[in-house]
């Protein structure tokens, strides 16, 4: 058996994805040690119980000091200061990734608590994820199969692109890159909005005088429609308002198609309204799940 890729892996956040991450690594070979920080100290004795990580550490700065690859897997409001707290630490040979559902943001508050290590910094989203969050549900085959998004910086040498390219390939995801600009705009619209449309949906139910009594009806095109409105809150408040320009910008689109909609039944134009269904359906028939092509749950974004 070949050596580890990675003698030491900072993980910091010991959550779903930073823990799922860290089993894939160690079950793929590429790393010898795990250390790991979490806010909470519970959570950090809880990932060893688990045998997520090697090591619990009780800081940021702890956990990266000699790690030559650092997941930092937090909520993106949290990104700053943690990068802050690394910066003196950090090795120049390091891999820096983050797994944030948005990106000009983290990439801004890298460039803002990196300093002369932001050039270790490969900004990284992977597409994945569950309703439940926490590292009892961590998984090592949590990303298999699913697409990494990768989002380049001015200062980010191949090198540095290429070796986070290898890492995800290695734990299974298929990997393509993005301009930070373009993964906002896009994920808005394929991600960010939907969970924001089902957190109102169910909200909007359950605040009828009749709302339990109608939820105990619901069946299952009501359970998948549902489903992401169980995510996490902490993490879609941080999303929601780290993109809130391009979430805005789709909110103006789905009230425009949500009006053709309201028009067609206050008019009676039944033709009308079979029209803007069919045409609804033949996009969603049409589309399927391409894991392997190019462009949270907890960060199923």
């Amino acid at each position: 058996m070949s050596s580890p890729r990675f003698q030491r892996l900072a993980l910091i956040g010991c959550g779903l994805m930073g823990g799922s991450f860290a089993l894939a690594l160690r079950q793929a070979g590429w790393v010898q040690t795990i250390a790991g920080f979490s806010a909470s100290e519970t959570t950090r004795q809880r990932a060893v119980q688990l045998k997520v990580i090697d090591q619990a550490c009780p800081s940021v700065a702890q956990a990266v000091q000699g790690a030559d690859l650092v997941l930092l897997a937090v909520p993106v409001g949290a990104m700053q200061a943690s990068f802050e707290a690394m910066r003196d630490v950090l090795s120049t040979n390091a891999l820096l990734m983050d797994v944030g559902s948005t990106k000009c943001d983290v990439i801004a508050a890298a460039q803002a608590g990196l300093g002369e290590r932001l050039s270790c910094f490969v900004p990284a989203h992977p597409i994945a994820g569950k309703e439940v969050a926490g590292i009892e549900h961590a998984e090592a085959g949590l990303y298999q199969n699913r697409r990494t998004i990768l989002t380049p910086m001015p200062k980010t040498g191949i090198a540095k692109l290429q070796a986070a390219h290898d890492v995800w390939a290695a734990i299974g995801s298929h990997v393509s890159t993005m301009t930070p600009e373009a993964h906002d705009a896009t994920f808005a619209a394929v991600s960010h909005l939907p969970h924001m449309l089902a957190f109102a949906a169910v909200n909007a139910l359950s605040s009828q005088p009749q709302g339990a009594a109608y939820l105990d009806m619901a069946g299952p095109g009501f359970k998948d429609f549902s489903r992401i409105a169980a995510s996490d809150a902490a993490v879609w408040r941080d999303i929601l308002s780290a993109n809130r320009a391009e979430v805005l910008t789709q909110a103006a689109h789905f009230r425009a198609a949500l009006d053709q909609f309201e028009a067609a039944l206050k008019n009676g134009n039944t033709q009308a309204l079979e029209q803007l269904i069919q045409q609804a359906s033949d996009v969603r028939a049409a589309w399927t799940l391409q894991a392997h092509t190019s462009c949270n749950t907890t960060s199923e974004a």
